[in-house]
């Protein structure tokens, strides 16, 4: 059963949805992990996310942990499944505790209070393809799983 977890085919379209959540992700995550690409760093990032949305300090260090390492392990295709399940509870978790409030639209012109929730119904949809197919080629859990 454990080596179902690397289980995956040749496909380049999870390849490609996998790589590019990833560096997403990734990117989110070195925001708040590292303070990277113009982030507040982790302690003011799990300062905020507890004094402000309720979040308990576990849970905000947890959140922050699956954006970082979910996004490096998507990128180069290590325990996929494992990472898009942590990234997609964030989702779900950011849509029930802030977003939803917003409705569906992403505030691009910053004229109203908020985002809407369909940047994370997308990542939600893709996270939903990675747990169903696998990592796809060219990755880790690929190399894995054909090596058992």
């Amino acid at each position: 059963m454990f080596w179902n977890l690397f289980s995956t085919g040749q496909d380049w379209t999870l390849t490609a949805i996998r790589i590019i959540l990833g560096v997403v992700f990734f990117a989110h995550g070195a925001q708040k992990m590292l303070g990277w690409f113009g982030g507040a760093g982790l302690k003011e990032t799990i300062r905020t996310m507890h004094e402000y949305i309720h979040v308990p300090i576990p849970l905000a260090f947890l959140a922050v942990s699956s954006e970082f390492f979910g996004g490096l392990g998507l990128i180069v295709g290590l325990l996929s499944r494992v990472a898009a399940i942590g990234i997609g509870f964030t989702m779900i978790s950011a849509i029930v505790m802030v977003h939803s409030r917003y409705g569906l639209f992403m505030n691009w012109l910053g004229d109203r209070p908020g985002h809407g929730i369909e940047y994370h119904l997308l990542v939600i949809a893709l996270v939903i393809a990675i747990l169903v197919g696998g990592s796809g080629a060219a990755s880790l859990d690929h190399l894995l799983y054909t090596a058992q």
